[in-house]
This record gives C-alpha cells, sequence and structure tokens, in this order.
C-alpha cells in the first residue's frame, strides 16, 4: 500500500553530522567544508548541541552523519549520550566501511537503524559513483549488522546515470533482507553542483520529471512486494495538491560542524542558514535567511528549488509550470501493512 508521509507536527527530526570528513569521494556528495565546516566535533560540543532540541517533550528522531560518522572516535559515546538525553530513535548514516570496530561497541538497543548508502546493484555501477571497492564493502558491513542483529536499511541516490540500475537494486535487497530502502533525487549541492553544466558528468545530473514518474514508483511498489518498505521523494505535486514547506510546518534541523543549522537541505550550500550556535547557544540569524524564503508562495511550489535547482521545472507554452515541486522533505511511503 502507498501513501503519502505527512510531515510530523509532533516530534523532531535531528540530521548531525558531527564531522565532515569522509574516506570516499563521491560524486554527487554534498558537503561543502567551505559552508559546512571541516572539524570533528568533540564529545561535549555534541552534548551540549543535542541539549537544544531534547528534552521539550516533542520526540526527538536523531540521525548521526558525515562525513562518514564511524570515522568519529567518539561515535559510541555519542549514541549512549544521545539516548541519555531522551532521543526517541537513533540512526547512523555509514557508506558501510564502519570504522573503528562500531559494531563491536553500540548495541542493537543503542541504534534502532545502521543506514546504508549504494548507488548501484553491482561494483562496475556503483564504484564509478562512490569509489573503488566501495560496494563489496557496503556490501559485507550491511551483512555484518544484520549477523549482530542491527536493522538495516539502504540508500540510493537516484541520478541519470544510474536510474536504470535502480531495477538490479530488487534482487539485491531481497538478498541482503534489509528492513527499509530509501531512494533520494540527488541535489545539486556540494560536488553534484559543479558538475550541473558539465555533460561529461551526467552520472550525477538529476533526473528528468518524466523519467523520474515513469520509473521510481514501479520500482518501489516491486522491491516493497518483498516485504522492504521504501520510501522516496513525492518530487511532483499534482494540480489538485497543495503546497506545504517543511520549513513552516515541521520540524527539522540540518546541523554542520561550524555551527550552522538549516531548516532545508536545499539551502546548504548557502549561507541562509536560520540557526547557529554560538558558544553552544542556539541564536536565530537576522533576516535575510532561509525562514523569510519559505514564506513566498510561489505557482512552482518550492521557492527553493525554483531559486537552487530549476532545471526540474517544465512549463506549458504559456509559462505556467506543468507540475509544482513538492518539498523536498516530503516523501511517498510503500509497505505490505500500513
Amino acid at each position: 500500500m502507498k501513501r503519502t508521509v505527512s510531515f510530523s507536527k509532533r516530534s523532531k527530526n535531528i540530521f548531525f553530522h558531527i564531522l565532515t570528513h569522509c574516506n570516499l569521494k563521491c560524486g554527487h556528495c554534498y558537503i561543502n567544508k567551505a559552508q559546512h565546516g571541516s572539524s570533528t566535533l568533540p564529545l561535549a560540543t555534541v552534548s551540549a548541541w543535542l541539549q537544544a532540541f531534547t528534552g521539550s517533550g516533542a520526540d526527538s528522531n536523531l540521525v548521526l552523519l558525515g562525513g562518514e560518522p564511524t570515522l568519529h572516535p567518539d561515535l559510541p559515546r555519542i549514541v549512549k549520550t544521545a539516548r541519555s538525553k531522551g532521543c526517541t530513535s537513533i540512526t547512523i548514516d555509514t557508506n558501510g566501511y564502519l570504522f573503528n570496530d562500531i559494531l563491536e561497541k553500540v548495541e542493537p538497543e543503542d541504534v534502532d537503524f545502521f543506514s546504508f548508502s549504494l548507488d548501484g546493484p553491482t561494483p562496475d555501477e556503483n564504484d564509478p559513483i562512490r569509489g573503488r571497492g566501495s560496494f563489496d564493502t557496503c556490501v559485507a558491513g550491511i551483512k555484518a549488522a544484520k549477523q549482530k542483529g542491527f536493522n538495516t536499511s539502504l540508500i540510493y541516490t537516484v541520478s541519470s546515470g544510474n536510474l536504470q540500475g535502480l531495477q538490479g537494486m530488487v534482487p539485491l535487497l531481497k538478498a541482503l533482507a534489509v528492513d527499509r530502502f530509501f531512494i533520494q533525487v540527488i541535489g545539486l549541492r556540494g560536488n553534484a553542483s559543479a558538475f550541473k553544466h558539465d555533460a561529461g558528468k551526467s552520472r550525477v545530473q538529476q533526473v528528468a520529471g518524466r523519467d523520474w514518474l515513469d520509473v521510481i514508483p514501479a520500482v518501489a511498489q516491486k522491491i516493497a512486494d518483498f516485504g522492504i518498505t521504501v520510501t522516496y521523494p513525492k518530487v511532483y505535486l499534482g494540480p489538485e495538491e497543495a503546497f506545504e514547506c517543511a520549513g513552516v510546518v515541521a520540524e527539522n534541523y540540518f546541523i554542520f560542524p561550524n555551527g550552522r543549522v538549516y531548516r532545508c537541505p536545499l539551502c546548504e550550500d548557502f549561507p541562509v542558514h536560520g540557526l547557529v550556535f554560538e558558544n553552544d547557544i542556539l541564536k536565530k540569524m537576522p533576516p535575510i535567511n532561509e525562514t523569510d524564503l519559505f514564506q513566498l508562495d510561489i505557482p512552482e511550489g518550492c521557492v527553493m528549488n525554483k531559486m537552487i535547482q530549476p532545471d526540474n521545472i517544465a512549463y506549458h507554452g504559456d509559462g505556467r509550470p506543468k507540475f509544482k515541486i513538492a518539498c523536498c522533505l516530503l516523501k511517498e511511503e510503500i509497505s505490505e501493512i500500513m
């Protein structure tokens, strides 16, 4: 069964980049050290910043990111600190290399999900995007996590270069028996933004609207038929569907090592963050910032998409957009049992 996942009004989703260093150099990586910082946050800082978002009574769902978060030497202590502060769920996003023996230092009751990243169903399709040897290492990491009893999910970032490879993920996901599968649309941020107008780098270009609509829902349904919950961005709204911005109606926070806190991931290449940590105190930024832009109402839907990555908007001859672009945080979900 398929449903659009409505924005949560009673929980906070905290996407915490505890460092920006990574052992891989993926073609679509959104990390921009000039905008996000290059430090590895000490445990005391992570704890202080988490405190700003927890303890309010609302559910706090934490995703620990990098860079590669398992490179952080204090990741096990960060997990335990987050749980002690009342985080309802904790996910670790990883490329699968699982540094510092992380699977030996945390337990399934500490971490709700290890979420792995692959961008192709074989080494030949994945490794040119993510790095030589990354496919085999990631698959081995998933199997190791499953063997130790951890819940696992897998993230596939779709670009024009690997869209057709998504079909090949069906048997792989069945064999790996992951619990959840996330399909992400590539954002023109970080590394990908540099390739926007470079035809020679087509592997990291965005997928055309019709291709997305023709391929993604059908493949998602095939995967869900194996009992795997599949989540993917809605991207396009029908004419009868109202646009909602998560920055206005929900609480999502994207935290970076230099103290910037964004409400919208599309903004992360620019100094338009709505919040910032200064001396471990969370402060609002003065206008104009992303929160001011969220208030704009345009026929194309998402104003940030219109400003930052307008190439995925198609128009009728009279100038009307063919589709409204949904908030990038609005998701479709398919599962066997709703």
